[in-house]
């Protein structure tokens, strides 16, 4: 009795584990299965092909890591259920078509760090409901037409570090919800500008280290929805067209790690939803004044590791909403007050890693160092001696006034200068002045301009006004001004110019600087009654020479007539006279008579 209770109970064990396999599935060997998860997981399990005997309701399977070579057709036939598919880390080198039918529930497709070279179109057939799709860190060489049409709901694609060389125009042909595009370490030279004009509702944009030396004009049409682009180390990319980003209206621009040596003002002057640009690792020397205006809900502006030298006043001008400038590790000795619209809003100011002087142009940043947000990262005084290697959160206000001053400009000499001058005479003004910091020189015209470093009338180095080869319309009075933060001063000069009679003409420069005589034809005149001879020593060795070979020929036809006739008279020999009497050099009667040969045969 008791033997035939534990067979009946061993039978029911059996037919319960055996009714629990078989509702629940087969776990393939060396599988983790996961049944409350519905996942299974085989990665590093070193299977050359794909396993069988997965239960039918599993979600989540992961093949990862493990040697496969091909994913053979409708090779997960079985797995209506399956929302995510892990292949990455493999040695995948074929992808036969229809290899994902019957995946139609199937959201996330990783194919990462595999050796596919191409793939064929019809591979992702099936996968009407695939959301995100990752084939990066392959050996892809080009997206051919229609490859991804099947899957029309993808959102984001992930197609970094392959050896791309070409997108076919419609490659994304059927990527109408495409979101998010990573493009990364690829051999592209140039935009794939009419395989992204497919993808309308492509919200960001990443491209990293491509060779790519210039964004050309509409690089990015038609992607209206666009908010995001990143661009990131391109060492060739140092110039943007002024339309390459019409038509866009993106809230973060990031073009870092390039070799832009300017703001691309005119590039970006459209962008007015703009919140976030970054221009970081350029070698950007200046932030111009009064031309970032247009970018009116810009929020944050980086440019860390640049070579940043100086930011002129009102750079940041127009920019109401502006609250943080990182500009980090550069070259910059100060940053004054009148770069920014209003200080009121800003909230974080990244300056450390500059040559900062701690003078009264930083003296506003101090005076906020309790208020504004360094990130951790005080600023520090580099010069002058008194203050260097000091953070900004070492001073108290006590000493601010004394610490951080100024010297106002002044010019030194101000003795009066008058100029009365003929036309065509250069003129110098000198404006030499003094202050800490050392003062700006700017001069003004007679016509209430500011004059330039180029042209006839120009500002030099040294702050000296040069007015070359005056005119009469120079004739007024000049102003210099030279000006920093504590003050400015200023100096006029006077230029009179005399016009020159109608009978005189002011010399006429070249482009090589030389002098052109006002009369060309007396100039000619002149130079021709200077010249001694009429042909120079070149035309002479020419003639001589050409005379010298003429004689020789002559003498050598004559010997070969002489050879001819001597054979033709037997053995007689004969005699030849020749006699040349050259023209002479001396003035003769009729003039025409040449020299003379003359040849006797006896």
């Amino acid at each position: 009795m008791f033997v035939e209770s534990v067979v009946q109970w061993g039978a029911w064990i059996v037919l319960l584990q055996f009714g629990l396999r078989v509702s629940a599935g087969v776990c393939p060997p060396r599988c983790l299965c996961r049944p409350e998860a519905k996942e299974v997981i085989c990665s590093g399990k070193h299977f050359s092909s794909v396993p069988e005997g997965f239960s039918s309701d599993v979600r989540r399977l992961d093949l990862s890591y493990n040697k496969m070579k091909t994913v053979g057709r409708r090779q997960f036939m079985g797995l209506p259920q399956l929302r995510e598919l892990d292949l990455s880390n493999n040695i995948i080198s074929m992808i036969e078509v229809e290899a994902f039918q019957g995946l139609q529930n199937l959201r996330t497709l990783h194919i990462k760090n595999n050796r596919l070279k191409i793939i064929p179109v019809g591979v992702f057939s099936g996968l009407s409901n695939l959301r995100y799709l990752d084939l990066s860190r392959n050996e892809i060489l080009v997206f051919l037409d229609y490859t991804f049409k099947e899957i029309m709901n993808l959102q984001t694609l992930e197609a970094g570090e392959n050896d791309l060389v070409f997108i076919s125009q419609r490659a994304f042909v059927g990527l109408q919800n495409l979101q998010e595009l990573n493009i990364d370490r690829s051999n592209l030279t140039s935009i794939p500008t009419e395989a992204l004009s497919q993808l309308q509702s492509l919200t960001r944009l990443s491209m990293l280290r491509l060779t790519i030396s210039t964004l050309p004009n509409n690089a990015f049409r038609r992607l209206h929805r666009l908010q995001s682009l990143l661009i990131s180390n391109w060492p060739m990319l140092d110039s943007l067209a002024s339309n390459s980003l019409i038509g866009l209206n993106l809230t973060s621009l990031v073009i870092s790690s390039c070799n832009l040596s300017a703001i691309p003002y005119s590039a970006l002057r459209h962008l007015v939803y703009l919140h976030y640009l970054d221009l970081s690792y350029n070698p950007i020397t200046a932030i111009q004044g009064n031309l970032l205006g247009d970018l009116l809900r810009l929020q944050e502006f980086h440019l860390a590791g640049g070579s940043l030298l100086r930011i002129e006043p009102g750079a940041f001008r127009g920019l109401a909403y502006f609250r943080m400038l990182n500009v980090t590790s550069n070259q910059l000795t100060t940053l004054e007050e009148n770069v920014f619209h209003s200080v009121g809003t800003l909230q974080v100011l990244r300056l450390d890693g500059n040559p900062l002087a701690c003078d009264c142009r930083l003296l506003w940043v101090v005076r906020r160092r309790l208020r504004l947000n360094f990130d951790g990262r005080q600023p520090t005084c580099s010069s002058p001696d008194t203050v260097r290697q000091r953070e900004f959160r070492d001073f108290s206000e006590k000493e601010l006034p004394r610490l951080f001053t100024c010297r106002p400009a002044r010019i030194l000499d101000r003795r009066p200068q008058e100029a009365r001058v003929e036309e065509g005479t250069t003129v110098l003004f000198s404006c030499k002045a003094d202050g800490d910091p050392y003062p700006y020189i700017t001069w003004i015209s007679s016509h209430k301009t500011v004059i330039s470093s180029t042209g006839r009338t120009r500002v030099l180095l040294n702050g000296t006004l040069e007015v070359r080869f005056a005119q009469v319309q120079d004739s007024g009075t000049y102003q210099c001004l030279a000006g920093n933060a504590a003050g400015n001063d200023s100096l006029s000069v006077g230029l009179y110019v005399k016009g020159l009679p109608r009978n005189r003409s002011i010399p006429l420069f070249t482009e090589e600087g030389w002098p052109e005589p006002a009369n060309p034809q007396a100039a000619n005149s002149s130079a021709q009654v200077a010249r001694p001879y009429p042909f120079d020593v070149k035309t002479l060795i020419i003639a001589t020479t050409m005379g010298f070979l003429s004689f020789l020929s002559s003498v050598a036809i004559c010997f070969v007539f002489m050879f001819f006739w001597s054979q033709s008279k037997g053995q007689i020999k004969h005699t030849a006279t020749i006699d040349f009497v050259p023209r002479s050099s001396m003035g003769g009667g009729d003039g025409g008579d040449g020299g003379r040969f003359t040849m006797k045969l006896i």
